[in-house]
């Protein structure tokens, strides 16, 4: 939904808006307008796990990248909020602000829980097709053979110079092949 600026006025009650931040500065606009200002912000996050050099990582993004969620009375705090630390602006569209519906919000938030993040981490399964992401055997795809979790390990199998081979890989040096859904 947008109103116009002289609609906004008018509303004596707080108000979601989305607000355009800075690169990469999604969590610490939320940060400093929750801090400095004593705005309520909601800044969802998104966890997962990805292959790199050095094995399998973990990494934290914002799981709207370059936006935030910001609940405020636009006619007494819009002049704070647009010039807070990280804010580029708030969300418009030519002359019309857009609001968002509190129960776009309340969603957002049931799914991300208190910790305002979604964290992506596919359970292997036994038979289902993996990257290994370390070690010698790095870059190789594989299916799992058995799950070792007192271990943290997996026993996958590969082919190895015309030879099918059973090995035991740390489970956090292996990647599921297929990309896992939200």
């Amino acid at each position: 939904m947008t109103l116009t600026p002289a609609q906004l006025f008018s509303k004596k009650e707080p108000l979601w808006f989305c607000l355009k931040t800075q690169p990469k500065r999604e969590n610490a606009a939320a940060v400093g307008l929750r801090k400095e200002l004593g705005i309520s912000c909601f800044a969802p996050r998104l966890r997962f796990r990805r292959s790199t050099q050095r094995g399998s990582v973990w990494f934290v993004e914002a799981l709207f990248p370059g936006y935030i969620f910001a609940q405020f009375v636009y006619p007494e705090r819009h002049r704070d909020v647009r010039h807070a630390a990280g804010v580029r602006q708030v969300v418009q569209f030519g002359e019309q602000v857009a609001v968002m519906d509190a129960s776009i919000i309340a969603a957002i938030r049931e799914r991300t829980r208190d910790e305002e993040t979604v964290t992506v981490d596919h359970e292997i399964e036994v038979g289902e097709s993996i990257h290994i992401a370390d070690g010698p055997f790095k870059g190789l795809e594989a299916i799992v053979t058995r799950l070792l979790p007192a271990k943290e390990r997996v026993c996958v199998l590969f082919d190895l110079l015309n030879r099918t081979v059973e090995i035991e890989a740390p489970l956090l040096s292996v990647i599921p092949a297929r990309r896992p859904r939200i």
